[in-house]
């Protein structure tokens, strides 16, 4: 495991270490107007006006394929060495929730599409014109889109046209992965569709909650070893990162967001698949600075939390597909490896 900042995990669109190939071009020989190259940070070309709902009236949740949680208290962190702890995986403490109910899986392709027709609504990734695509994955037609990489995680690059329709950029598409999870989704962009569908983003304390599902203590859903009796309960990456996912759970990417077995509430993928964002800000000192009772990150600030690891974790770099393990990202970024689930508010 290496000590190595969160952008092995996402890189950021603001992370000054990320360095941009002036020399991309377009499919047609010329640089795209629209793309901002990785290291810029700058606002996007196209400021568009984004639209969530119509009307501007709150919508009614579907709570179909939700889980009611009773909340309560529950012991959240880790005093464990394996982690990272300027991440601020601890310490451990009690922690209670109130009551609420929360997305069995996370959202899908087929919903965020369904989010997109209703309303038009344009993702950071189209109006920066790029997005951070793990570099194995990405198919021949995208190659010639490649405008940089991150710095110190050379295996991501901004891909132009990388988008959560063209999840690997040109070339590719989610036609046949429709209840994969929904990714290249900024935080800004899974505000706006829970806003869209009645819901919210859940609080760290309520993801850990629910991720758990009854259990404390473990480093996962089912317990401390990743594959117990040589059984995958999880989408990570198998064997040797970053040059080849062997894909022996199944494999190389996301999976359905319903691969795999749930948790004891019934929650599939709480770890690896994909990263989830979270409602906080993101803060090293939260289970030193944050209250018992209902606990939430910093208002102020552009990093964003992110719980559950992905599938690209491997624990010889980057092991926080843990339950207790944390990591971060801005507003406006996104990734080919982070989506979210929603949750709703319900009476104790």
């Amino acid at each position: 495991m290496t000590e190595d900042a969160p952008s092995c995990c996402s890189p950021s669109r603001s992370d000054s270490a990320t360095r941009s190939n002036s020399n991309s071009n377009s499919s047609d020989g010329s640089r795209s107007e629209n793309a901002s190259s990785p290291s810029s940070g700058s606002k996007p070309a196209a400021e568009t006006e984004r639209e969530t709902s119509g009307d501007g009236e709150t919508a009614t949740p579907d709570t179909s394929r939700m889980r009611r949680l009773p909340g309560g208290s529950f012991r959240m962190g880790t005093d464990s060495d394996v982690g990272f702890e300027d991440d601020g995986e601890g310490p451990a403490r009690e922690v209670v929730v109130e009551p609420f109910a929360v997305g069995i899986h996370a959202v899908t392709n087929a919903e965020f599409y369904e989010f997109v027709r209703e309303t038009g609504y344009t993702t950071d990734a189209e109006r920066y014109g790029w997005s951070f695509v793990f570099e194995e994955f990405l198919p021949p037609e995208a190659r010639g889109h490649v405008v940089g990489n991150a710095g110190g995680a050379d295996w991501w690059v901004g891909v132009e046209g990388a988008t959560w329709f063209r999840p690997e950029g040109p070339g590719s598409s989610v036609k046949d992965r429709l209840d994969h999870p929904v990714v290249h989704v900024s935080w800004n962009d899974a505000n706006a569709y829970c806003e869209w569908a009645g819901t919210r983003l859940p609080t760290e304390a309520e993801w850990e909650y629910a991720a758990r599902g009854g259990r404390e203590g473990t480093r996962f859903p089912w317990g401390d070893d990743l594959e117990p009796g040589g059984e995958h309960r999880c989408n990570v990456w198998q064997g040797e990162f970053p040059d080849r996912d062997t894909g022996e759970d199944g494999y190389r990417g996301t999976a359905p967001v319903d691969a795999f077995e749930p948790n004891g509430y019934g929650l599939y993928n709480p770890v690896g698949n994909v990263w989830e964002w979270c409602a906080d800000g993101f803060d090293p000192a939260y289970h030193e600075t944050t209250a018992a009772v209902d606990p939430i990150g910093p208002e102020e600030g552009d990093a964003r939390s992110m719980r559950g690891g992905s599938y690209l974790c491997h624990e010889s770099w980057c092991n926080r597909y843990r339950l207790a393990a944390r990591s971060k990202n801005t507003l406006d970024s996104s990734t080919g490896n982070i989506g979210f689930r929603c949750v709703v508010d319900v009476d104790g």
